[in-house]
């Protein structure tokens, strides 16, 4: 029993370490698009970043609960600010808006469909 408890331990601290990383595309007002990464660790949440060479915008979520979706903050070097959600169509890859402090509606994708915009 002790050895099953140890072995269990050591998986969560397995899986609480693991990185993952993801492309990240946001289209912004005009069509503008921003690229980037976001990366996640399994129990702490994650963070991205993006850039269309002049601006760039960042935010921080937390691990996805069991509905899949997410809200997370958004801060750009322009001085914009945002809220986005995001829905996870599978473990590594989903999207969402992100509506901005100045009204609009920017679109986010993360994984591989990113890749493709």
């Amino acid at each position: 029993m002790r050895i099953m408890s140890l072995i269990a331990t050591a998986g969560l601290a397995l899986l609480a370490a693991c990185d993952v990383s993801h492309p990240v595309a946001v289209v912004g007002p005009g069509n503008t698009i921003f690229r980037g990464s976001a990366n996640a660790t399994f129990l702490e949440g994650g963070w991205f970043q993006a850039t269309n060479g002049n601006t760039s915008c960042q935010g921080h979520y937390r691990p996805a609960s069991q509905s899949k979706t997410i809200t997370f903050p958004v801060t750009c070097s322009n001085g914009l600010t945002g809220v986005g959600t995001a829905t996870y169509e599978t473990p590594r890859a989903g999207g969402g808006d992100i509506l901005m402090s100045d009204g609009k509606r920017w679109k986010f994708i993360f994984g591989r469909a990113a890749l493709a915009v």
